[in-house]
This record gives structure tokens, sequence and C-alpha cells, in this order.
């Protein structure tokens, strides 16, 4: 799965690196991912992930290359979502950032929590939220030092920020809410377990 995974998102990635709206926003959204690749082998190799984390994995890697070939600010599913239902702004950044915390809450805790290391149930999943809401404002942050440091001529494009000046606490919002209700999830399924296994 992990093989499949990376393949499904080299090809997406190639063809989306062709010719994007802004080569120089494209090159500063993808410096990321250069580490967040290196560090997926690393974690590959140690077989720290489940089958589902790598997908869902994927799935956040594949609209962070969508967005990144259009610039987060023009991607045309948010132009569309924007102009059907009367959006003050394109919304896709907000959606990546929240499906950021939903998708990467899953592999922040098979990672942090494998074989050997377990802790109570809620408090695994206080903490797993804990890291995905530092990861999330930590990426805020690096997004910031590279717009200024890097290019800080294409810095707003590559912020995506068009003209909230709150953009950076709205997206880190997203993200710690779709990492509480990923958390949600994980609470119902065990007790769902649980009810089904004192009913057998």
């Amino acid at each position: 799965m992990p093989a499949l995974c990376f393949a499904v998102w080299l090809v997406v990635s190639i063809a989306l690196g062709i010719a994007p709206r802004s080569r120089a926003v494209w090159v500063l959204e993808n410096l990321p991912v250069v580490v967040a690749v290196i560090s997926a082998v690393w974690v590959h190799r140690r077989g720290l992930l489940d089958d589902r984390s790598w997908i869902q994995i994927t799935i956040f890697m594949l609209l962070h290359a969508y967005g990144s070939h259009y610039t987060y600010a023009a991607t045309p599913l948010g132009e569309w979502a924007r102009q059907s239902f009367a959006l003050a702004r394109n919304h896709y950044d907000r959606a990546v950032h929240f499906s950021f915390g939903l998708l990467m809450f899953r592999p922040a805790r098979r990672f942090a929590f494998r074989d050997g290391a377990r802790l109570p149930h809620r408090r695994e999943l206080l903490l797993t939220l804990s890291v995905v809401a530092a990861a999330a404002l930590g990426y805020e942050l690096l997004e910031f030092l590279v717009a200024i440091v890097v290019a800080p001529e294409r810095g707003a494009a590559f912020l995506a920020t068009q003209g909230d000046e709150w953009d950076a606490q709205k997206d880190t919002g997203l993200a710690v809410l779709g990492a509480i209700l990923a958390t949600c999830g994980q609470g119902w399924s065990v007790a769902g377990t649980a009810g089904r296994t004192l009913r057998s």
C-alpha cells in the first residue's frame, strides 16, 4: 500500500508540476514536501503506519499538489465554491488546513503510540490532538519564514492570505477542528467496538 500511494502521488505531482500557474509559488509550496517525503520513507522502513494511515496521508498530499499547481488562492474548485455559494474568498486553503487535522490525526497517533508505547485511550487522543495542533501552528510559522527569507516578493501569493489579517489563526483553528472531529471518530469507534464485545 505505501508503494502504491507513493506511485499515485508521484504521478499526480509530476503532472501538476508541469506549467503551474506560478513556478515560484509552486517551488515554495513544495519545499516542505521534500522534507515530508524523506520523512515518509524513514517511517515506512520502520513499519510504523498502517495502510489506512498511508491512504489518508496520500489524500492530503494530493490536495496540496492541486493547490500548489494553481496557487491556493486561485484553485478552480475553490473559485467554483466561491461563486456557487456567494463566498467572500476562495476557501480552498481553508479546506486543506481542515483536512490536515482530519486526515493526519490517525497517522500521528499510529506513529506516536505504536506497540510497546500505549497510554490510556483518552490520554492518547488528547496528546495526539496536541501534536496535530502544534504541527498546524508550526507549518504557519514555517510558511512565514519561507515567505520572508526565500521569496518576500512572492509572500502574499504563497501565504494565500487574500487580504485576511487573521488568515494564519483561522487556518490553524480549522486544522484543530479537523483533528477534534478525528478525535471524536476515534472515541466513537472504540466505544462501538467495546459495546459489540460486551454484547457478544
